[in-house]
């Protein structure tokens, strides 16, 4: 009986599809749950091609999944990441497709200033632990830069206030990469104009700009959390051009100013670092040039006066050359002198020589002559005494002296006469001996000389037909007949133009016959 009345209950429930079934819980859920404000921790987040943001929000007891589509996930102020504190404003809603129910995300707000700047400062550890924010790191700025590059909006109050400022100061050619600075795609395109500027190659169509300024205004710490990705601290590390931060206000701290190479209070002050004031250049360089025509007056005066007194020890140019003209008027006076004299003594040394003046034969004859000069001379002396003494005595008697007077300059006459004679005969046989001694060195050079002595040691001349002496081999082969002179004779040969050896002929030895 009590079967009968189960199945007569279980016939009166409504029977309900899997679509029906998910409609209505949907319809609970949404109605229900119209919008909320979930606060929680996000967990597992995932980032896919599409733009859509898949996470979790949890608690100590309980997971919620959440998704936020593609068009609020781009106006987002920050980028959502794994145990960030979050208050998310949506709706809850079911997928029928996994049986699940999930809270689409219309708003996302960290939960209070704390978790975002819990979240900076431990980024910021993690990056200065690798060395990003090291002091060694940064680059000097250029002192007046050809070309600026600015990151930033092109549309803000920021880039007029830069470009304001450098035509106060001094005007630059400036490059702009406009760029979001705020929201989700401010780090993104921040990073890819920095990395673009580098990327500039130089002398190319584009100028490679000598610095870059990465500029925004002030705003909330929401607003300006584009500039403390780590993509974008990455980017200015690795770029080559020197940067200078200008993110927010004075109070305003983000992490691309730990490693820019200087960070400047305000977009204008970046400015005012990137170039110098031009009348001050301009008073800076009359001063130098003031100072540099000074200090070349005062060198030019101190040399002057260093050579006036330099000049009072030198000796006067008369007296130095008064001397030296002195000495040339003497050595003017001894050069013919030295000339003739030096004429002589190498006419001297020509007929003392090997070959005599022109030859030993002249030079023997010339001793021969010489020597009969003085053999004519010494017979002829006592005839000249003779005839001296008579032609003193008649002088002696024309004058009709004193026989005693004239006896006395007779004697005298004599005496001076027998010296003259011994110098006379002293100096012949001193010449004859010297002449002699000279004559014998000559024959014995001539004798060694001689090339009849050289064939009496085993040498011989060859000559060719004419009677010309051969002193290579060549024209001793193409001579039709030679002519050798020994030191008893001369005999006649034929070449042999073979240019063949002997078998018996001696290693190194040449073929003469």
């Amino acid at each position: 009986m009590e079967l009968f009345e189960d199945a007569r209950t279980q016939a009166n429930v409504p029977e309900f599809t899997v679509s029906e079934i998910s409609g209505a819980v949907k319809r609970v859920i949404e109605g229900e749950f119209g919008r909320v404000r979930v606060r929680g921790e996000i967990g597992r987040i995932s980032r896919p091609s599409s733009g859509h943001l898949y996470l979790d929000l949890k608690d100590e007891n309980a997971v919620l999944g959440a998704v936020i589509w593609r068009s609020t996930a781009r106006t987002l102020a920050f980028r959502p990441e794994d145990g960030m504190e979050v208050v998310a404003t949506g709706r809850l809603t079911t997928f029928p497709g996994a049986s699940k129910y999930q809270m689409v995300i219309e708003s996302l707000a960290p939960a209070g200033v704390g978790a975002l700047m819990a979240m900076l400062e431990k980024r910021k550890q993690a990056l200065a632990a690798e060395g990003l924010f090291d002091v060694a790191r940064k680059r000097p700025l250029p002192y007046l830069p050809e070309i600026i590059g600015v990151v930033t909006s092109p549309s803000g109050a920021v880039i007029r206030d830069i470009l304001h400022r450098l035509r106060e100061r001094f005007p630059r050619p400036v490059l702009i990469w406009p760029v979001t600075v705020q929201g989700e795609r401010c780090a993104a395109e921040v990073a890819a104009a920095i990395h673009g500027f580098n990327a500039i190659a130089p002398g190319g169509p584009v100028p490679r700009p000598d610095l870059l300024i990465v500029a925004r205004g002030g705003g909330s710490l929401e607003d300006l959390w584009g500039f403390n990705e780590e993509i974008v601290v990455r980017a200015v590390a690795e770029g080559t051009i020197p940067l200078i931060s200008a993110v927010g206000h004075e109070t305003d701290t983000t992490l691309i100013d730990f490693v820019a190479d200087r960070r400047a209070l305000t977009p204008t002050a970046a400015a005012e670092m990137a170039v110098p004031v031009r009348l001050d250049l301009i008073a800076a360089a009359a001063g130098l040039e003031h100072r540099r025509r000074n200090a070349l007056a005062r060198t030019l005066a101190q040399k002057r006066q260093r050579l006036r007194d330099l000049t009072r020890g030198l000796p006067r140019p008369d007296a130095l050359l008064a001397e030296r003209a002195q000495r040339l008027d003497g050595l003017s006076v001894r050069l013919p002198l030295a000339l003739i004299a030096f004429t002589r003594h190498l006419h001297l040394a020509l007929e003392r020589g090997a070959a005599g003046r022109f030859g030993p034969g002249l030079l023997r004859a010339d001793l021969d002559k010489r020597r009969q000069r003085l053999l004519r001379a010494g017979r002829d002396l006592p005839h000249l005494f003779a005839r001296s003494v008579t032609r003193s005595r008649q002088r002696l008697l024309h004058a009709r002296l004193h026989p005693a007077t004239v006896m006395g300059v007779v004697k005298a006459h004599r005496a001076g006469l027998d010296a003259c004679a011994a110098r006379l005969d002293a100096i012949g046989r001193r010449r004859v001996r010297e002449s002699r001694t000279a004559l014998d060195a000559l024959g014995r050079t001539l004798k060694t000389l001689d090339p009849h002595n050289v064939l009496e040691r085993g040498y011989a001349i060859v000559r060719d037909g004419g009677g010309a002496v051969l002193t290579r081999a060549e024209p001793a082969r193409t001579a039709a007949r030679l002519e050798i002179e020994f030191a008893d004779g001369r005999v006649g040969a034929r070449p042999d133009r073979t240019g063949r050896k002997e078998p018996d002929s001696e290693p190194g030895q040449g073929q003469l016959f």
